[in-house]
């Protein structure tokens, strides 16, 4: 008997692994959605659009499959150097996944950005796409019917078929994927808030995303150690962590001008084993001399509370205490200078 008509139970045991990318406009709640999946934060959320500015890999480990998750930034029209960088991390993430994901806010309407987006994804032939319709906690069961329709009927005007339409809360899900099996509350990529109080999400519904990705991925072995929920190296998720901090309340032409890095982590000599310390030397980047102030504020206790919050996530993560020392520099107008840009690590 050949392969091609053996039983098809081996089949249903076989392991899958692959890449699925989350795409769509900023704030559509794609960070929220891969943090819930993955169930442990792995990427930035903010309530700021273009939050998100490297692909940051999660790692979602099931006895069946690996789910390898690619954050993208959102796609936008881009008006400087480091929007149009952005734009193509997006593009060349496309070309390399096995599913792409697309984000749609179940509380918006759909709008000229997703449509843009939609248009691009349907150049894309060969690989599978389904459409997430996120932040379902902020609708009712009505406006969820209509953004469905909707949503498939873009597909259908761009001859275009969705392999899966999913809709999902990252916010509450009673049984959905989150490693404690509680709910996942950051405001992602702009995305998820709790603003739905009171209205019923069906449960496992992150996790029923996952069912749905895991057959459109090929048969594989692991890629990644049992255990790793990123490839992230441990420096560029600090500074990303204290970047997510200093866009917290400032100025809305602020957010794209900040940028982190982690000049130094080392652990602090002389330490005994049971008290260790970990030294973290950032600088925080803007892009005018006039924003300084607005980054430190007054005494420099905006700085201090950045400080503060940053180095909690921070010691979360690594999993030791750390000393954070911040450091507020000018680089004029690092967005739109390609030097400037490779030495920030766009």
């Amino acid at each position: 008997m050949s392969a091609r008509t053996q039983p098809t139970e081996p089949a249903r045991e076989s392991h899958r692994a692959g890449f699925a990318c989350f795409v769509g406009r900023p704030n559509a709640g794609k960070s929220t959605l891969t943090n819930a999946l993955v169930g442990k934060k792995v990427a930035i959320t903010s309530n700021r659009p273009q939050t998100t500015r490297h692909t940051v890999r999660g790692i979602v480990h099931r006895p069946d499959a690996q789910l390898v998750l690619v954050d993208t930034p959102g796609l936008h029209k881009p008006r400087t150097l480091l929007g149009e960088r952005l734009n193509d991390v997006v593009r060349t993430t496309w070309a390399e996944v096995d599913v792409i994901g697309f984000c749609l806010p179940a509380d918006q309407k759909i709008g000229p950005g997703d449509r843009f987006i939609a248009k691009e994804l349907a150049g894309i032939r060969k690989t599978p796409k389904v459409a997430i319709l996120t932040k379902t906690d902020l609708v009712d069961p009505r406006t969820l019917a209509e953004q469905l329709i909707a949503v498939d009927r873009l597909g259908k005007e761009l001859g275009m078929e969705w392999a899966e339409i999913v809709p999902v809360s990252a916010v509450r899900h009673d049984a959905a994927g989150t490693a404690d099996g509680g709910a996942v509350s950051d405001d992602g990529d702009g995305g998820d808030s709790a603003g739905g109080a009171g209205r019923p999400t069906p449960p496992g519904q992150v996790a029923l995303l996952a069912d749905l990705l895991v057959p459109l991925l090929p048969e594989s072995p692991a890629l990644y150690p049992e255990g790793d929920l990123t490839d992230e190296p441990e420096q560029v998720m600090v500074a990303e962590l204290i970047r997510e901090a200093a866009l917290e309340g400032v100025r809305d032409e602020l957010p794209h001008s900040i940028a982190v890095v982690v000049e130094e982590m080392l652990p602090r000599p002389d330490r005994p084993a049971d008290r260790p310390l970990l030294d973290i030397h950032a600088n925080v980047y803007i892009e005018r001399p006039s924003q300084k102030g607005i980054v430190i504020g007054p005494k420099g206790k905006r700085l201090k509370d950045v400080g503060i919050k940053s180095r909690h996530q921070i010691e979360a993560l690594l999993g030791t205490p750390v000393y954070l020392d911040l450091h507020v520099k000018v680089a004029k107008d690092w967005q739109r200078d390609p030097k400037q840009l490779r030495r920030l690590g766009f």
